[in-house]
């Protein structure tokens, strides 16, 4: 074979040798003679072939895995680029088989999940209807021995009185408070309502910005949406349109369904610029015109949390890849990336310009800041994962809250937590300060601290002594999001039973409520304190007027 192929039998014999070709499984019968030549003419056509295989530099390792050696010496270049396509459709159409199969499992699993969700949706519908049966059992009950007091002429001190379902007095610390007569709560008008209609998936949360009527609002659909909230009277409780709402597209083409997901957003101090995170992993910064100013691009894991600090200057998120980073805003670029937990980091929070706090799975809390290789506080005590973490108005307290059930607050002068609020019964999933004592715009008030829980119940807490305030037994379901008036006269919550109560934090009572369509996952003041926006999980945002 080789004299046909080299035409010298002894240079054929010493290449069969040394190249070890005479144990080739190849059948020289089927080699045509001059070969050799042909051999590196291949070689230089197979360059060529090399480079216009494909576009894309991805593709290229997997193009040769698709050619054999004989191949390269029997074929032309179309052969083996037939070859290639060939092989390339099969590969593909197995593929399609296995997203087929895929495909058919999600569906069943949903299948099965939305049976189960179904079924759940009735039992809550029929222990509410029982609820509220008794309820109204209970308030004819409670109106009996009310106007049955005022006949005798029985006059208690307001302030002393507990108000419970039961209809029992007891003492003022701490109180249970709940929707109970004399004080009915009144329903907000759907006068006072405006419903803004858009995302086509859940609403994960929605902030006020700090400057002028705007609204932000994230969601499953892959957008975030601004909203200019129109003031003066109402003529419609549905607001949509081009006038009113920017939509901020954050995926183009096909994505997976969870990567859809807009899971959070913040606006800097001057209201100029507007963050959000998604579970791609992408922090994105939009202006107010819903103007892309930048990607930021490091995480490799979804991102569920971001906070601008005061200066607006730097950007923060946390991500469940374990790993928090700061980024300069001017640039785009990131400054720091901190390693510091063995689990997803689930919050972040600025301490001030340079210094924050995270919080993870792990348990664990570490303070970091700018510079530091290391955290330069860790503090440990939870015995679940830590939900959120705050830093007070002032910067020298931190709380936190926990699947463990309890609140903790914290101090940079000592390892352990103060105070250890231990009065809920299942998980707590957020937290918030009120906006008063020093550093707020109420610094003659004390401050408090509220949480919120899925036992159904919000507490406020002495933050000074570390003991329960009141707790308010309003909600029926998990209570996921809780805030602060700006004159920390007033209460939000919204819950997973649909309703928002607003609470007077003075008198312990719900003031106002709205029954909503869906379940809520947050709810925050605007600066004026006049309206508050709600997010929904039927993909509505609502805003109610407390003016009325």
């Amino acid at each position: 074979m080789l004299r046909f192929v080299l035409g010298f039998t002894h240079s054929a014999f010493a290449l069969g040798y040394e190249a070890g070709i005479n144990k080739s499984p190849i059948n020289g019968n089927i080699v045509p003679p001059g070969s050799l030549v042909k051999v590196v003419q291949k070689g230089l056509q197979y360059l060529e072939l090399e480079v216009n295989l494909s576009d894309s530099d991805a593709d290229v390792d997997q193009d040769f895995s698709f050619l054999q050696p004989l191949d390269l010496i029997t074929k032309e270049v179309h052969e083996l680029q037939q070859i290639i396509k060939e092989k390339k459709a099969n590969i593909q159409k197995e593929r399609e088989k296995e997203r087929g199969k895929v495909m058919r499992v999600d569906r069943e699993l949903k299948r099965e999940k939305d049976k189960v969700k179904q079924e759940k949706e009735r039992e809550h519908e029929e222990e509410r209807d029982r609820i509220e049966k008794n309820k109204e059992q209970d308030k004819e009950k409670q109106r009996e021995k009310y106007f049955y007091r005022e006949s005798v002429g029985v006059h208690e001190d307001k302030d002393k009185i507990k108000c419970e379902d039961s209809g029992v007095c007891g003492e003022p610390e701490p109180m249970d408070i709940s929707t109970c007569l004399p004080c009915l709560p009144s329903e907000i008008p759907s006068s006072g309502v405006t419903i803004l209609e858009g995302h086509t998936s859940e609403v994960f949360a929605c902030a006020w910005s700090p400057v002028g009527s705007l609204l932000a609002s994230v969601s499953g659909d892959s957008t975030a949406r601004i909203w200019t909230i129109v003031d003066g009277p109402y003529g419609s409780n549905v607001q949509n349109g081009p006038r009113n709402e920017l939509v901020l597209e954050h995926f183009k083409g096909r994505t997976t369904e969870k990567s859809k997901d807009v899971t959070t957003l913040d606006w800097n101090g001057e209201g100029t610029l507007l963050a959000t995170g998604s579970y791609d992993g992408q922090a994105r910064i939009w202006s107010r015109d819903g103007e892309l100013r930048s990607t930021l691009n490091k995480h490799r894991g979804p991102i569920f949390s971001l906070k601008w600090n005061k200066e607006g200057d730097y950007l923060l998120s946390g991500s469940v890849d374990k790993t928090a980073i700061v980024w300069d805003v001017k640039t785009g670029e990131w400054i720091q990336q901190f390693e510091s937990h063995s689990a997803p980091t689930l919050d972040v929070d600025w301490r001030n310009n340079v210094s924050f706090a995270t919080c993870s799975t792990d348990t664990m809390i570490n303070v970091c800041k700018l510079g530091e290789r290391r955290p330069v506080k860790t503090f440990s005590g939870h015995q679940g994962e830590v939900n959120a973490i705050k830093w007070d108005p002032t910067g020298s307290l931190l709380a936190s809250c926990s699947d463990d059930g309890t609140a903790k607050i914290w101090s940079m002068k000592q390892d352990k937590y103060v105070h250890n609020l231990t009065k809920h019964t299942k998980e707590i999933y957020t937290i918030r300060w009120s906006p008063t004592g020093p550093g707020t715009s109420n610094p003659n008030q004390s401050l408090m601290l509220a949480s919120a829980s899925f036992d159904s119940t919000i507490k406020l807490w002495d933050v000074e002594l570390g003991k329960l305030l009141c707790s308010f037994n309003g909600h029926r379901e998990p209570v996921y999001s809780v805030a602060f008036s700006p004159n920390a006269e007033y209460l939000a919550s919204g819950s997973l039973d649909r309703c928002i109560h607003i609470w007077s934090v003075k008198e312990g009572r719900i003031v106002k409520t709205y029954n909503g369509s869906g379940s809520i996952f947050e709810v925050c003041w605007n600066k004026e304190g006049n309206k508050i926006a709600a997010c929904f999980a039927n993909s509505i945002v609502c805003v109610l007027d407390l003016r009325m």
